[in-house]
C-alpha cells in the first residue's frame, strides 16, 4: 500500500525530507516508523513520538489504509 509520510521538527531534520509517498507493507504507524528508523536511524522510541492520520491523532496500533497520510510528531519543547 501507499502511504504519504509528513515529518516534523527533529524527525525531518533527521530525515532530510519534509514528506515522502512510500510502498510499505506495514500496517500500523509504530511497525511503519520502526522500519524508518532502521533505514533513517531515526533516534527516537515509537513511544515518545506522535502520529496523526486524517487530521486526528492515532495510536500507534491505529490500521493504516492505502492511500493514508501519516504525520510523525516528535516530542518538541518551546516557549
Amino acid at each position: 500500500m501507499t502511504i504519504h509520510v509528513r515529518y516534523f521538527a527533529g524527525l525531518r531534520d533527521r530525515r532530510g525530507v519534509g514528506r515522502e509517498s512510500l510502498e510499505t507493507k506495514c500496517k500500523t504507524p509504530s511497525e511503519l516508523y520502526l522500519s524508518l528508523g532502521e533505514q533513517f536511524e531515526l533516534k527516537l522510541e515509537p513511544a515518545r513520538v506522535r502520529f496523526a492520520v486524517r487530521d486526528a491523532y492515532v495510536d500507534g496500533n491505529y490500521e493504516l489504509q492505502d492511500g493514508d497520510e501519516l504525520v510523525l510528531i516528535p516530542p518538541v519543547a518551546g516557549g
